[in-house]
C-alpha cells in the first residue's frame, strides 16, 4: 500500500484517489517521493508550493524552502494574503528558507533563514543539506520545495545542475522527506528537461487551466480543471 500525504491543494487528494469503496485508497501526494511541477509561466506554480508548505507546517510537518524566483519578504506577503500566516513557524523553526533570490540584509543568518545565490549552486546544496541535516534529526516526515530550478539551470551549466538536482532529490529522499520542485516548461535545452523529468518520482504539469498527472507512483494519468484564486488553486471535480 503507498502511503500518502495529504497535499494541501484544494481537490487534488480527491484526483490522486483511486475512488475505491472502502476508504482504503486515500488520495494525496505519495509520501518520500519527488514531484516535478511545471508549465508555463504565471500558471500557479508557487500558488502550489505555498499550499503544500502551509498545510504541511499545520501537519506538524516541517518545511525546507529554497526560493530562487522571490526573495523572502514576497514569499512572506504572498502566503499572508492568502491566509497563510508563518510567524510560528519561523519561530519554531519549523518552516526553513533558503533565499537564493536576492538576499535579504534586514533578516539575519540563522537556523531558519539562510542566503546564497542561484549563481553558487554549491552553496546552496551545502545549505540545503544542512537544513535537511536539522530538520531530519527530530522529524521522520518532512516536507522540501525548490520553486523554482528554473533560475539555477539559466545560471550555471546545465549538466551541473542536473547532478546537483540528483544530490537533492537523494538527499532528501534517504532523510524520509517528500518535495516539489518547480520547473518553467522549455527553459532548459529538450535533452536537460528530459533528464529532470526522469528524475521525479511524479510528474504534474498546469497549463494555466488544467492540472495533468502525467505520472505518480501508484496511479495513472490523471487531468482537471482548475482555477486561482485568493485562496490558492481549487482543482474541479
Amino acid at each position: 500500500m503507498i502511503v500518502r500525504i495529504t497535499s494541501g491543494i484544494t481537490g487534488l487528494d480527491e484526483l490522486t484517489s483511486s475512488g475505491d469503496d472502502l476508504g482504503l485508497s486515500l488520495g494525496g501526494i505519495p509520501e518520500n517521493t519527488v514531484t516535478l511541477l511545471y508549465g508555463p509561466g504565471g500558471v500557479g506554480k508557487s500558488i502550489f508550493c505555498y499550499g503544500f508548505t502551509y498545510h504541511g507546517l499545520t501537519q506538524d510537518e516541517p518545511c525546507l524552502y529554497l526560493t530562487t524566483d522571490l526573495g523572502i519578504r514576497d514569499i512572506y506577503q504572498n502566503m499572508a494574503d492568502m491566509g497563510f500566516e508563518i510567524d510560528g513557524y519561523l519561530k519554531n523553526e519549523m518552516l526553513r528558507v533558503v533565499d537564493a533570490a536576492e538576499g535579504d540584509a534586514e533578516f539575519e543568518e540563522s537556523n531558519v533563514y539562510q542566503s546564497s545565490s542561484v549563481k553558487n549552486p554549491t552553496d546552496i546544496m551545502v545549505k540545503i543539506s544542512r537544513g535537511v541535516n536539522s530538520i531530519s534529526e527530530n522529524n521522520s516526515r518532512f516536507r522540501s520545495v525548490i520553486d523554482s530550478v528554473t533560475a539555477i539551470i539559466e545560471s550555471n551549466d546545465e549538466m551541473l545542475i542536473v547532478r546537483v538536482l540528483k544530490t537533492y532529490i537523494l538527499r532528501v529522499k534517504e532523510a524520509g522527506g517528500t518535495a516539489v520542485i518547480t520547473y518553467t516548461e522549455g527553459s532548459a535545452d529538450p535533452r536537460t528537461e528530459t533528464l529532470i523529468k526522469s528524475m521525479a518520482d511524479n510528474i504534474v504539469k498546469l497549463d494555466g487551466e488544467t492540472i495533468i498527472i502525467e505520472a505518480m507512483k501508484g496511479m495513472g494519468k490523471k487531468e482537471a480543471s482548475y482555477h486561482i484564486t485568493k485562496d490558492g488553486i481549487i482543482i474541479n471535480k
